[in-house]
C-alpha cells in the first residue's frame, strides 16, 4: 500500500476510541467513522511498517445487524458515532475496547480481579445536560448555520436542529437562535466568527438544562468586534414555549483564538448566570463553565458505582468508612466528594479550577456537608501542604490521566486502597503501569456508558495495595 490507493474491505473491529480497523492482505488499515461489519472504501493517507490510515470514501455494505438511524443529522454531523448500531451491540463493543486496552496490565498481575462489565445508561436519548453550538456556513459563503462541527471538517458547520442526544428544549433554542441571526446575517447586519481569517462576531451557543429541575441556561458567546444590542435576541427567547423554564440569559465575550467556549467577560442579559440539578438527593448550584457530568441520570449510576465500592471494602471487617479521610483528587464541583461524605469521617478534594472550587464550597454548604474540605491548586503540590493523612483516595483526572510526579507522591501515601475514574481508557492504562509497579493491583472494574451513540466510555477502578509494599 501507499499514500493515495484507494482500497476496500471489511471492518473486523472498532478499537478506542473511533478506530475502525480493517484487515487486508496488504496489511492493516484503520478507517475513523466506520463500524464492525461494515465493508468500506477509503483512500490511503498514513503508511508505514505494513500499517495504514485512510479516509473514508463509501460505505459499500452495512453490517448485517445495522438499523435505520434514528437522526437525520447521522453521517454529516460529527458528534455521534454509533447510531446505525443496535444499543446492545455498542454496549459490547465498548466493554470490549476497555478490557482490550487494559488485559496487558491485568494479566500481568497475579492477584485475581472481577470485570464487572459495563453499566449501561438510564437513558438512551435526550440525555445530555449541555450543549456547545457553533456559527458558521455548512458550505463556503452559504447561509448562516448553528450547530455541531461537520464529520471530519474543522470548518464546516451543521445545523442540528433535530439532535437526538439532546431533548427538544435545545432544538426549539437553537432553532430560534439560528432564525433570529439568519436575517441578519443575511442583510449584511451581523457576522459570524470565521476560524482561518480570525474575523467575525458570532461564535457559539451553550445551553445548559438539569434533568430533575428543568432549569435552563444560555449563553451567546461573541468576539468584541462588533456591538449588537441583543435585548431583542433574549426578548425573543423568553416567547418560547418550553418543558423547561429559561432562568438566565448570559452573553459571554471571547476574542481567544482558540476554538473552544471561553470566557473573557460575561455579562447577564436576563435572570441569573446559574442552575441547579439533583443528583441522588443532593442539589447542585452550577454555573456556565463549571464542570458537571453531562448526563445526569447516567452520572447517578457512576456515583453510585464509587459510593459502593467504598462501602463494599469494609462490608465484612470490623473498620466502619466512617472513621476515613478520604482524599478526592481532581474534584471538579465536588459531586463525588459530597455523595461519599455520609459514608467517611471527611473527605478532601482538590481542585486546580478556582471557580469549581468555589462552586464546591457553596454546594457543600448548602447540602448542609461540614465534613467536606475543598482545596483549589494543582495537586501536584497541594499534597503536599495537606497535614491529614489519607485512609482511601479517589482519582477523577481529566482525559490526560494523572502527571506521572503527582502519581508518584499519591502511591507514597501507601493507602490501602484507592478508586481511579477515568474518561478515556488509554491514559488509565498508562497510569495503572504505574500504580502497579507501586505496588497496587486491580481489585474491580467496571466500564460505566455515559455518552450513548458515541465512541466515549467511563471506567470505574478500585485498586489494593499488595501486602508487604506498605508505603
Amino acid at each position: 500500500m501507499k499514500r493515495k490507493d484507494i482500497i476496500s474491505g471489511k471492518i473486523v473491529r472498532v478499537e478506542f476510541p473511533n478506530k475502525g480497523i480493517m484487515e487486508t492482505p496488504e496489511g492493516r488499515v484503520v478507517v475513523k467513522n466506520t463500524l464492525p461489519g461494515q465493508k468500506v472504501s477509503c483512500v490511503i493517507t498514513k503508511c508505514r511498517n505494513q500499517r495504514a490510515e485512510g479516509r473514508l470514501l463509501e460505505v459499500l455494505e452495512e453490517a448485517r445487524d445495522a438499523i435505520e438511524s434514528p437522526c437525520i443529522h447521522f453521517g454529516k454531523c460529527g458528534g455521534c458515532s454509533y447510531l446505525t448500531m443496535p444499543y446492545v451491540k455498542e454496549l459490547g463493543m465498548k466493554e470490549q475496547q476497555v478490557r482490550r486496552i487494559l488485559n496487558p496490565i491485568l494479566e500481568k498481575q497475579e492477584q485475581t480481579y472481577t470485570w464487572e462489565g459495563i453499566k449501561t445508561s438510564p437513558v438512551k436519548f435526550e440525555y445530555r445536560n449541555k450543549m456547545e453550538f457553533t456559527f458558521g456556513d455548512e458550505e463556503l459563503n452559504g447561509p448562516l448555520a448553528l450547530g455541531m462541527h461537520k464529520r471530519n471538517s474543522m470548518y464546516d458547520i451543521v445545523s442540528v436542529t433535530g439532535c437526538r442526544i439532546v431533548d427538544d428544549d435545545y432544538n426549539q433554542i437553537l432553532s430560534a437562535t439560528l432564525s433570529y441571526f439568519s436575517e441578519m446575517y443575511k442583510n449584511g447586519e451581523i457576522t459570524f466568527y470565521h476560524r482561518m481569517r480570525q474575523e467575525g462576531y458570532l461564535r457559539h451557543l451553550l445551553v445548559r438544562k438539569a434533568v430533575r429541575t428543568g432549569e435552563i441556561l444560555i449563553d451567546l458567546v461573541t468576539t468584541t468586534q462588533e456591538d449588537h444590542d441583543l435585548s431583542g435576541y433574549k426578548d425573543m427567547l423568553l416567547t418560547l414555549e418550553l418543558t423547561g423554564h429559561i432562568v438566565g440569559i448570559l452573553h459571554t465575550k471571547n476574542d481567544s483564538k482558540a476554538d473552544a467556549v471561553i470566557d473573557e467577560g460575561t455579562t447577564l442579559l436576563y435572570g441569573q448566570d446559574y442552575f441547579y440539578e439533583e443528583l441522588l438527593g443532593l442539589r447542585f448550584r452550577i454555573t456556565p463553565f463549571s464542570f458537571f457530568q453531562t448526563n445526569s441520570l447516567s452520572a447517578e449510576v457512576l456515583y453510585d458505582t464509587i459510593r459502593e465500592y467504598i462501602s463494599g471494602l469494609y462490608d465484612n471487617t470490623s473498620e466502619d468508612p466512617g472513621d476515613k479521610v478520604i482524599f478526592d483528587l481532581y474534584c471538579g464541583t465536588g459531586t463525588i466528594a459530597q455523595i461519599i461524605a455520609p459514608i467517611a469521617n471527611k473527605v478532601i478534594g482538590v481542585e486546580i479550577v478556582e471557580e469549581a472550587v468555589a462552586a464546591a464550597k457553596e454546594n457543600a454548604a448548602r447540602n448542609r456537608l461540614t465534613d467536606c474540605e475543598f482545596i483549589a491548586g494543582d495537586v501536584l503540590k497541594v499534597i503536599d501542604e495537606i497535614e491529614e493523612k489519607p485512609n482511601l483516595i479517589i482519582l477523577d483526572p481529566p482525559r490526560e490521566g494523572v502527571n506521572p510526579k503527582a502519581l508518584t507522591k499519591i502511591i507514597n501515601y501507601g493507602v490501602p486502597h484507592m478508586i481511579y475514574v477515568s474518561c478515556k481508557p488509554t491514559s488509565l492504562a498508562r497510569d495503572l503501569e504505574l500504580l502497579s509497579e507501586g505496588g497496587y493491583y486491580v481489585q474491580r472494574a467496571v466500564a460505566v456508558d455515559q455518552f450513548p451513540w458515541t465512541n466515549h466510555v467511563e471506567t470505574v477502578v478500585l485498586l489494593t495495595k499488595t501486602s508487604g509494599s506498605e508505603g
